[in-house]
């Protein structure tokens, strides 16, 4: 079920979005890279998802990269959302996919490559539906129930 702009519901607080249409693209604003960005279902999770961090937990936009490169064995890819601390160094990753998408294995080796280049403690998986939250640490990985703190 599509909401009235056509967007689907998320399992996120609703906010307002700046949305337009171009041509034949329907566009978002993206505040942290400060442009209008195609809006696609995995975008729309990822912007909901900034938001998010940036209302609910306090995340400066500031310390925020998206579709951050990162080389991983000579290639370069992409990590859809990566948070600095305060010192400017790489402190959580978060891998974002449509709705369409299940947060299986696949995903989190996805964002476990993006974690050989940036060494981060933190990493969030969402759909948009559902979110997981994982510490990384010496001991494995542990599930947590919200984001960390900033």
């Amino acid at each position: 079920m599509l909401d009235k702009e056509g967007l689907e519901p998320l399992n996120f607080p609703d906010f307002g979005f700046r949305v337009r249409v171009k041509g034949q693209i329907r566009e978002i604003f993206d505040v942290v890279r400060r442009k209008f960005v195609p809006l696609t279902p995995e975008e729309w999770v990822r912007q909901n998802l900034i938001r998010f961090m940036q209302e609910a937990y306090n995340y400066p936009i500031s310390r925020m990269a998206v579709e951050k490169q990162v080389k991983v064995n000579g290639l370069s890819q992409r990590a859809d959302v990566v948070v600095y601390d305060q010192e400017g160094r790489p402190w959580l990753i978060a891998e974002c996919k449509s709705t369409a998408v299940a947060l299986d294995e696949d995903v989190f080796l996805q964002a476990a490559r993006y974690n050989m280049t940036l060494r981060v403690p933190f990493v969030v998986l969402t759909n948009g539906l559902e979110h997981v939250c994982m510490r990384l640490g010496k001991e494995g990985v542990e599930f947590m129930d919200a984001l960390p703190k900033p």
